[in-house]
């Protein structure tokens, strides 16, 4: 699960500036050029991404504490380990997904 959390934040750490220069490109070519609808398409991603992170969260944290309780039940603690990591990468990859998207799109 590690690994996972690795990937998410090395995706919003390398490519999200890279999906950001691209659409200041698009601005400063919109100005000149006329209207883009990459600041509205900007706009409703984020808001998309962020309501699809937060139900994510939610889910993981009741999966989480299912799990704990399940792990409490039967006297055991296994199902702890590496708990904040999966709701870390559940909060994160909702934006992950859309930078990863953006790359594509907005690299040809």
């Amino acid at each position: 699960m590690k690994a996972d959390l690795i990937e998410e934040f090395a995706v919003l750490w390398f490519q999200a500036p890279l999906v950001m220069s691209s659409r200041m490109q698009d601005f400063a070519f919109s100005g000149v050029f006329g209207g883009s609808s990459e600041m509205g398409r900007m706009v409703t991603e984020k808001l998309a991404a962020a309501m699809e992170s937060v139900s994510a969260v939610n889910v993981a944290l009741v999966k989480e504490g299912i799990d704990a309780a399940a792990g409490f039940a039967m006297g055991t603690s296994a199902g702890l380990a590496g708990a904040s990591d999966r709701v870390a990468v559940a909060a994160l990859k909702p934006y992950g997904e859309r930078v990863r998207a953006n790359v594509l799109r907005l690299s040809k």
